[in-house]
């Protein structure tokens, strides 16, 4: 006859018959364990510590509905004694604690003292009877949090939640809590198996736990302390991935902001030639709309608050694109051809924009929270969270990008633009409308800068100066990748950004940002076009 574990892990495919039959199989293991030993429980109310710990983890070795009730009295401050009784207090009333009976309250109980080496016993033994329970969330979390905690006292109880566990997640994690339980062993070869058990761990705690094996002071083992040695080596050579990983993401998210920064700021430089010093503080227009929106959702829309962001989006790129054009009708137009010029006249209305946003919006940062569906992240690795909104960022960056791909290769306005970056005095010999695509260009770049820096209040502080510390990254990106060109933008922001991440992980920020400028120096010595120069005949 087929076992019961084997018929529910092969035949059993209804997730309703699977709950069912798993609460069954709870309720009767439950059932088999008989009420807490009478005497078990009045050591709980000992005044010696060591004799309580003791208590508890007997307790834990006995799973069961009394066995629990009872330590989460412990653990809330509900256990009392009085006259040689422990009783569990709720309210006006009261119950034995070995047989759950009701008795009359005592008006005289002395409530059972509860340290902190107690407490943390208690939270052990309590997420070991969490290993029983029919919810494989309660399961998982229970496993997840005596990682790193398992006491040798808890090997009985751990062996019998692995046996009855049919989830491969919650084994692997049980399997792992028992080698480490077992490293308390007074047996080498015990604790040999359990070292080797734990080098294929990706986890900062596993490795907390081997390290101390690895000298003579904490092993005395020979043949234990080579093991210990091995896997720790091993685990750093995963923690070393996971943390490389997880700074290249971080750089893809950095790239991913400078890239919406840096396609506008090509597009102005590439039609006008105009080197754009206020172009940070576009970015904090797009912030400070997120800002404004957030504050508007607060007041009126308190419930659909998590959907600020979305609203969001156009007024960040319509509010950036107006002070754009604003700024090219009134300043910008009259100094084309003027390059020290212009690039004054652009840094005095970086200032004005700085001085706007301290009067509209005061000198402090202000709070831009990130809605509820951009919360958390996901686990890629044991050791790599990513959270959710870099990933969203950076798909929102992606999604940016191919709008103005299509706008700049599948509109007339993208061949204007493409025909004034080319030849300016051809494009309007040929009736090109040059201001008109001028302007449109410039509130175009000023547009994505907006989205740039709605994108940067997710992960950044949103205050009047917050513009100024993009702006030379983002010419970096433009004057690396080449001007005027998406493709050299988007190679040169995300490879800024991921290298700029690795290099501050080995080197710190400081030099990180040295080496990536001393990098682009040479790099635009030996190739002064970029990584994508325009091609064609006037393209010099």
């Amino acid at each position: 006859m087929m076992p019961v574990a084997d018929f529910y892990s092969s035949s059993l495919k209804v997730p309703m018959l699977k709950s069912l039959l798993a609460v069954s199989s709870f309720v009767c293991a439950l059932a088999a364990h008989a009420a807490p030993d009478a005497a078990l429980v009045r050591r709980l109310a000992d005044a010696d510590s060591g004799v309580k710990v003791a208590a508890i983890r007997e307790l834990a070795r006995t799973p069961g509905p009394d066995v629990l009730r009872l330590l989460e009295a412990m653990s809330e401050g509900r256990l009392a004694l009085a006259g040689g009784a422990v009783l569990i207090v709720d309210g006006g009333s009261a119950f034995d604690a070995a047989t759950g009976a009701a008795v009359k309250a005592p008006e005289n109980a002395e409530a059972v003292t509860v340290n902190n080496r107690i407490r943390g016993e208690l939270g052990n033994a309590l997420a070991a009877l969490g290993l029983f329970d029919p919810d494989p969330a309660v399961r998982l979390a229970s496993a997840r949090k005596l990682q790193g905690k398992a006491a040798a006292g808890m090997e009985a109880v751990l062996s019998s939640a692995l046996a009855r566990e049919s989830d491969p997640r919650i084994k692997d994690l049980l399997a792992l809590t028992r080698a480490q339980a077992h490293l308390s062993s007074a047996d080498p070869a015990v604790r040999r198996a359990a070292v080797r058990a734990l080098s294929g761990s990706s986890s900062p705690a596993v490795r907390g736990l081997l390290l101390p094996l690895t000298g003579k002071d904490g092993e005395a083992d020979a043949r234990v302390r080579q093991a210990a040695i091995s896997a720790v080596k091993s685990i750093d050579g995963r923690l070393a991935l996971t943390e490389n990983l997880g700074r290249a993401f971080s750089g893809l998210s950095l790239g991913s902001i400078l890239l919406l920064g840096a396609l506008g700021l090509a597009v102005i430089y590439g039609v006008m030639g105009v080197i754009n010093m206020a172009h940070g503080e576009l970015l904090m227009i797009g912030a400070y709309s997120a800002y404004a929106m957030q504050t508007v959702f607060r007041n009126h829309f308190p419930e659909a608050i998590d959907w600020y962001l979305p609203a969001a989006i156009p007024l960040a790129f319509f509010s950036a694109a107006a002070t754009g054009a604003l700024m090219e009708r009134t300043v910008i137009r009259w100094l084309y051809g003027r390059a020290l010029e212009t690039l004054l006249a652009t840094w005095g209305l970086s200032l004005i924009l700085i001085q706007a946003a301290r009067a509209l919006f005061g000198a402090q940062n202000v709070e831009v929270a990130n809605p509820g569906w951009m919360s958390g992240g996901v686990e890629i690795l044991p050791n790599l969270l990513l959270p959710w909104n870099r990933v969203i960022i950076i798909g929102f960056a992606l999604c940016v990008l191919l709008l103005m791909w299509a706008l700049m290769n599948r509109t007339r306005l993208g061949m204007f633009v493409r025909a004034v970056t080319q030849n300016r005095a051809m494009a309007g010999c040929v009736g090109v409308p040059t201001a008109r695509v001028d302007t449109l260009a410039f509130a175009l770049g000023a547009g994505v800068a907006g989205l740039g820096g709605l994108a940067l209040s997710q992960i950044s502080n949103v205050g009047p100066d917050m513009g100024q510390s993009y702006i030379v990254d983002a010419f970096m990106v433009v004057v690396l990748g080449g001007v005027g060109q998406l493709a050299g933008a988007v190679w040169a922001a995300l490879g800024l950004g991921v290298v700029t991440k690795l290099l501050e992980g080995w080197s710190g920020a400081v030099i990180a940002k040295i080496v990536v400028l001393a990098f682009i120096i040479v790099f635009i010595q030996k190739r002064p076009q970029g990584l994508f120069a325009l091609k064609g005949r006037f393209a010099d």
